[in-house]
């Protein structure tokens, strides 16, 4: 980057040169929204959040819903930090709705 200045001493006009300061930039850190299962909470309900909630085909959102009812839990997406708890509060708050206990963690990848 170039800066015009006049030096002090002879009053002549000049340019030099000011290196810039080097950042470091990182990627931001990325969450898994995680579903966990209960014993309440229908499959059928966890399908249609998973689609509405996370924009997920039918057949993706099938697969996140199996492996919540036989692992006791199934990622529904990867996001940096403030959309991922966004998404698992928004989850959350259609389950109250709906008289569910469905619950969602994020964890760092």
């Amino acid at each position: 980057m170039s800066h015009e200045h006049i030096d002090n001493q002879t009053g002549k006009t000049g340019f030099s040169t000011i290196s810039e300061q080097q950042t470091n930039i990182r990627e931001p850190a990325m969450y898994h929204v995680i579903l966990l299962n209960d014993d309440f909470t229908t499959m059928e309900f966890v399908l249609k959040t998973v689609q509405l909630v996370f924009h997920k085909s039918s057949a993706d959102a099938a697969t996140i819903m199996l492996a919540v009812h036989e692992n006791g839990r199934g990622i529904a997406g990867t996001y940096v930090h403030d959309i991922a708890r966004t998404k698992a509060a928004r989850v959350m708050h259609l389950a109250f709705k709906e008289n569910f206990p469905l619950k969602c963690i994020l964890e760092e990848m």
